[in-house]
């Protein structure tokens, strides 16, 4: 098959402008490179855009999603429900606290976790509930809130890919006990390498910034066993410029994810749930026929693409039993998805000419579900 004369495509496409630049620069020549000024400020802007909690800036979203589950004493005997179809980080957090995750099933509209199921999972064990808006569009929180206010569950909302996403106008962030997001390079954001954490209580704030300086608020003044996951100042600066420019990504965004909703014809696009705002970390379709196929049609047409998540966490090494998947987890919803999805081009940076492109090159392949 000839290859397409045009440029690649790219699936995500990380922005370093001048004005990231110019502040990282800013930081290093002022001295003050780890959990100084930058920090506070980062911590003080972001929480704009979680309804006002407050914001405990942390190394990466794993550490946030770590450091929520120590902060809200979940560990060894417990047991926190999340979904199979999401990236490890959010399985291997329960499993570093010492707790148990309990995968259930997903909603096959959103990718995120099916209420119902939740509901059916909870046990005399269960300590917290952990739904990952995944793609940038949120959970059902909806009905998984009132379901663990019910219960007397912690809800940690893994937002690592939902900047801006929201619920019923309320944001993703402020719609649990504690919220956590990445600042890894290809999220809608970034700074360089980071993460968030966002709570309503002061408290559990304030036991947050202990965890994250080895248990330190006073030098030397060791409270609890805490560890050092820190954001640097460098990074916070580079987020500071980043959040600024976050509305105007997000919106266009949007704006291309309906230009492909409405050109694309040969898989099905990713419906949005009613009161749903989705940001569209990725642009996700389902494939039925030949995925491979697909991909390689897109590969020869210079169309950047990817599988988010083509094994099931359930069925990765650290979470199998006796040599294979826990025959706890009958999830035909998440193995479904894990055969079907793939990851379009949605990004900012994008004309209209390249999203042409890439609806084109989909509708080549006549792969419609």
């Amino acid at each position: 098959m000839p290859v397409e004369s045009e440029g690649l495509v790219p699936a995500a496409s990380p922005v370093i402008g001048e004005a990231e630049i110019e502040a990282a620069v800013r930081v290093l020549r002022s001295g003050r490179v780890v959990q100084g000024p930058e920090v506070a400020a980062f911590e003080e802007e972001f929480s704009e855009i979680v309804a006002g909690r407050h914001c405990v800036a942390v190394n990466s979203g794993t550490s946030a999603l770590h450091l929520s589950l120590l902060a809200l004493d979940v560990g060894p005997g417990d047991e926190v429900i999340v979904p199979s179809f999401t990236f490890a980080a959010t399985a291997n957090a329960v499993r570093l606290v010492g707790a148990e995750p309990v995968f259930v099933d997903i909603d096959p509209r959103s990718f995120c976790l099916d209420p119902d199921a939740v509901a059916a999972a909870v046990g005399p064990r269960t300590a917290a509930i952990m739904p990952v808006h995944l793609y940038g569009h949120p959970a059902a929180m909806e009905r998984i809130g009132p379901l663990a206010e019910r219960h007397g569950l912690a809800v940690v909302e893994d937002a690592c890919q939902a900047h801006g996403a929201s619920v019923g106008g309320t944001p993703a962030g402020a719609l649990g006990t504690v919220g956590c997001f990445s600042f890894y390079p290809t999220k809608n954001m970034h700074a360089l390498e980071g993460g968030m954490i966002t709570t309503a209580d002061a408290e559990t704030a304030r036991t947050l910034r202990l965890l994250r300086n080895q248990g330190m608020e006073q030098r030397y003044a060791n409270e609890i066993v805490g560890a050092n996951m820190r954001l640097t100042d460098v990074a916070a600066a580079v987020g500071r410029e980043q959040l600024k420019k976050l509305a105007g990504w997000t919106e266009q965004r949007r704006a291309n994810a309906a230009f492909l909703d409405a050109k694309i014809t040969a898989a099905v696009t990713p419906p949005v749930a009613e009161g749903a705002k989705h940001v569209y970390h990725q642009y996700t379709v389902r494939v039925s026929g030949d995925r491979d196929a697909v991909q390689r049609h897109l590969d020869a047409r210079k169309i950047g693409n990817a599988v988010y998540y083509p094994t099931p966490v359930h069925r990765l090494r650290p979470f199998l039993k006796d040599g294979g998947p826990d025959p706890r987890w009958d999830l035909p919803e998440t193995e479904r998805a894990a055969r079907e999805v793939l990851s379009l081009p949605v990004h900012p940076t994008l004309g209209e000419d390249d999203l042409a492109r890439v609806a084109d090159a989909v509708n080549e392949t006549g792969s419609a579900s």
